[in-house]
């Protein structure tokens, strides 16, 4: 699930232009290996939303973009980017001063052509007399990156902020990569394979039929172990009682998706609301999903691992900063788990997890920032083996920068350690894995850095 950009982060946000891509090598006739390969090169590209989202941009746009960073043998190349938007030539729409193209990003190659596919979320976007019923864009990858795209066409009440969040598996194992869609306060899983022309497969609503749900957030991993993907659906649980968030696990199976066991996160509606992610903390072969909660405690925040097993989710551990080895204290607004992401840094096969906390205050300096990275190991994760990489890796310190906003593990140079990619209201930066936390020698600037990054 993306966080949205803080109040900070608008105000300073500027555009630029594009830079053309070089053409990849011919992808072979098959699934794209890397769901964010592009251009079918074999190295993992990265997306995330541009810097600038106003009412016209450097390039002729309006209404949000998304900036795309070609990948290479040597990780990423910031002289090979692309920016996408509704006024780019062959994506459906056009650009309007209160879109948000970008909001929400994913990626799968649902055309199963050998290249990766870029899914754009645009839930402000009017259509016709309908404000804000939002929209779904598909844009293409190609030998020369991505070009062109096709809209999802949205079923029966799944208009409003349709594209809010978005989410991508092979959720019944057939060998076609499904998308999953919040829209109208439902989740939407529309079946694979697509086709460029706007035919896909059966589209169904995904709805929790105890009590009022209304769906916020998504997240999909294999959890159970039998080569599915899984899905996480966040969201409200409306009763005369009371108003719950809560996580809902969701069993991929040959059917499609089959309802399975819910965790309460909260007992009120939070203002930010939680994300989760999926990773195999302690290698056991079953994904462990990490519940962001970064409202808990009047904001101190919090991440609840729900652990994996072959059966779902079962048992949990919380992580806060108050966890020993853990670095820094518990305070108001700090918001611990703003983001998150799980990958393996370090290169040793288990997974690790970034926590975004933007708004930590340092020596005075309000919202100045870090990421804590909490390492996996025998028995999951653990505070003993956590680093804080703090705002202070971009320069002088500075109040506001919210660096952690966003966070990003993939590996991007493959290596076998995932590199670390942190978003802060002045721009972003990659920094590379290594056999322990990730460098700041060498750090990777992000260009036109300015909202999430694709899931």
């Amino acid at each position: 699930m993306r966080r949205p950009a803080t109040a900070a982060l608008a105000a300073t946000l500027l555009a630029t232009g594009l830079t053309p891509v070089v053409l990849a090598a011919p992808a072979s006739a098959a699934v794209a290996r890397h769901y964010d390969d592009f251009n079918g090169d074999g190295h993992r590209d990265l997306a995330y939303g541009h810097a600038y989202s106003g009412v016209s941009g450097a390039g002729g746009w309006r209404g949000g973009a998304v900036t795309v960073v070609y990948g290479t043998a040597n990780g990423l190349d910031t002289t090979r980017t692309q920016v996408i938007h509704q006024d780019s030539p062959g994506v459906p729409g056009s650009g309007e001063e209160d879109d948000w193209f970008g909001e929400s990003l994913a990626s799968a190659d649902l055309d199963k052509d050998g290249y990766a596919d870029l899914v754009v979320g645009n839930p402000a976007e009017h259509v016709g007399d309908d404000d804000y019923r939002g929209s779904v864009t598909v844009v293409w990858g190609s030998r020369s990156g991505l070009s062109g795209g096709t809209n999802v066409t949205p079923r029966s009440g799944a208009g409003g902020h349709f594209g809010h969040d978005l989410a991508t598996g092979d959720f019944n194992g057939d060998g076609s990569p499904d998308l999953t869609v919040i829209g109208g306060g439902e989740a939407w899983l529309h079946r694979g394979p697509f086709t460029r022309s706007g035919t896909a497969g059966t589209v169904s609503r995904i709805d929790k039929t105890s009590g009022g749900w209304h769906s916020t957030g998504l997240a999909a991993g294999k959890v159970d172990g039998d080569g599915r993907t899984d899905l996480v659906v966040l969201g409200l649980e409306i009763t005369t009682e009371a108003v719950r968030t809560r996580a809902w696990y969701l069993k991929g199976t040959s059917a499609g998706l089959s309802s399975g066991p819910s965790m309460t996160l909260t007992d009120r509606q939070g203002g930010l609301g939680p994300s989760a992610v999926v990773g195999d903390f302690d290698k056991n072969g079953y994904g462990d999903i990490a519940l962001a909660r970064p409202d808990k405690d009047n904001g101190k925040g919090a991440v609840t691992v729900w652990r994996g097993t072959s059966s779902g989710p079962s048992g949990s551990t919380t992580f806060t900063q108050a966890t020993s080895g853990v670095s820094g204290t518990p305070e108001a607004d700090d918001n611990f788990g703003y983001a998150v992401s799980a990958a393996d840094a370090d290169g040793d096969g288990y997974a690790d997890l970034a926590i975004g906390v933007p708004h930590e205050d340092v020596d005075g300096r309000e919202d100045q920032g870090g990421v804590h990275l909490l390492r996996g190991g025998s028995g999951g994760l653990s505070g003993t083996r956590s680093s804080w990489i703090p705002q202070t890796v971009l320069g002088p310190a500075a109040s506001l920068a919210s660096f952690g906003y966003a966070v990003r593990l993939r590996d991007l140079t493959g290596d076998g350690r995932a590199d670390l990619a942190v978003a802060a209201v002045d721009g972003g930066l990659l920094l590379r894995g290594t056999g322990t936390t990730p460098t700041t020698t060498g750090k990777l600037p992000l260009p036109d850095l300015g909202s999430g990054f694709l899931d």
